[in-house]
């Protein structure tokens, strides 16, 4: 980690200075002379909303390397830079800074982190260790309510939906012209919603283009765009030369679930029993972003993926380890478990029988039940107990 991105004492101290690029003199002067702007502010600093003020990259390449030659001590964290957009994403801004930055991402709110819970559901996944915690007790919905932005954590749905539209304005109206050009950028919002709409199935951009009227390549491109915004991401699959056809699709979802229910006014109090196959998509999108989350801050370096074979036999989530080994979860929203559940678990078993360290079946229940070698039953509160 070296020059930029890495959050030094100072900044947790208080000591830090704080700039933000949205005062508009502000990003005047650091866009008309970025390397004096920077010459300027000594000691560390913190670059907010940095994507506003692209000429500051390559100055900051030169001031980082010319302290580097300087063989200043205290080069390490000098510069903390925040943006609501992913600039590894975007070559003409990350470029400069290759080699000399490390890039943390900083996810919506876990229930782990908002119950005081370990967040080491990972770790004992693979140990098949499903013991539960001390953890504050709290149920799926409450979980999704707290599991979201700070700005709304545990905010009323009408509270919920004032914020969410200012986020999705300020993000596709200001922000996306700020990195990215694009003709029909009025599209971003419909696309958005298409892709909340497919939130947990196959990413097919023939289809999602003809929803949105645009051409294949376009509708790629500009889905890249809203993944680089940080509104939306995707799982690849789990592929091996295994002798077996797998689908190599991946499976597209939202960052924030309480953000999908907004997008298609979906009322999550009632949801499960009025519309149980639509509360499934979301409690998948959910379980996804805790294990994006979670993955975030694991020192296990797993890979989050996908399983699914040509005749549609199918695991939610697969976690493969860099050496190989692999967990894998399948989410359920009834209370009750039967063997049928426990299908595409069994195939994804049977074609990697040496790698494959558990099986699990997230669902309502409240008993941890094994049903199988290596596999088992278990209540979806155990990701942040």
């Amino acid at each position: 980690m070296q020059g930029i991105q890495r959050i030094s004492m100072f900044s947790i101290l208080g000591l830090g200075e704080y700039i933000s690029f949205d005062n508009i003199t502000t990003a005047a002067a650091a866009a008309s002379s970025p390397y004096s702007f920077l010459k300027e502010h000594e000691g560390p600093v913190i670059l907010d909303e940095v994507q506003i003020v692209p000429e500051i990259f390559r100055a900051l390449k030169m001031r980082v390397d010319e302290l580097r030659w300087k063989g200043s001590e205290s080069i390490n964290g000098r510069y903390l830079l925040t943006s609501s957009a992913n600039t590894m994403a975007l070559p003409r801004l990350s470029d400069p800074l290759v080699g000399r930055m490390s890039i943390k991402t900083l996810y919506p709110l876990s229930v782990s982190e908002v119950l005081d819970g370990e967040g080491n559901f990972l770790e004992r996944l693979f140990f098949c260790d499903f013991s539960k915690s001390d953890t504050v007790e709290a149920s799926v919905n409450e979980a999704l309510r707290l599991a979201t932005f700070p700005e709304v954590s545990g905010k009323k749905a009408k509270e919920r939906a004032v914020w969410f539209d200012g986020y999705l304005t300020s993000i596709l109206q200001r922000d996306v012209r700020m990195i990215s050009e694009l003709e029909k950028i009025t599209l971003l919002p419909t696309l958005l919603r298409v892709l909340a709409t497919r939130a947990g199935g196959l990413l097919n951009d023939a289809e999602i283009s003809r929803d949105v009227a645009l051409n294949p390549v376009t509708s790629k491109s500009y889905r890249g765009i809203l993944q680089a915004m940080f509104l939306t991401f995707s799982i690849p699959s789990w592929y091996r030369n295994i002798g077996k056809r797998l689908v190599k699709s991946p499976k597209g979802y939202l960052i924030d679930t309480l953000l999908l229910c907004h997008l298609l006014d979906w009322r999550l109090a009632d949801m499960h029993m009025r519309r149980p196959e639509l509360y499934g998509r979301v409690i998948e999108n959910f379980v996804a972003t805790e294990l994006l989350k979670t993955l975030s801050f694991s020192n296990g370096r797993e890979q989050l993926l996908h399983f699914r074979t040509s005749d549609n036999k199918e695991v939610d989530f697969v976690l493969e380890r860099p050496d190989g080994s692999l967990a894998a979860i399948e989410v359920k929203t009834s209370d009750t478990i039967t063997p049928s559940d426990f299908k595409g678990l069994k195939v994804l078993q049977s074609v990697a029988p040496n790698d494959f360290k558990c099986g699990v079946v997230l669902y309502s229940g409240k008993d941890v039940v094994p049903l199988g070698d290596s596999l088992y039953a278990v209540p979806i509160d155990r990701l942040w107990h």
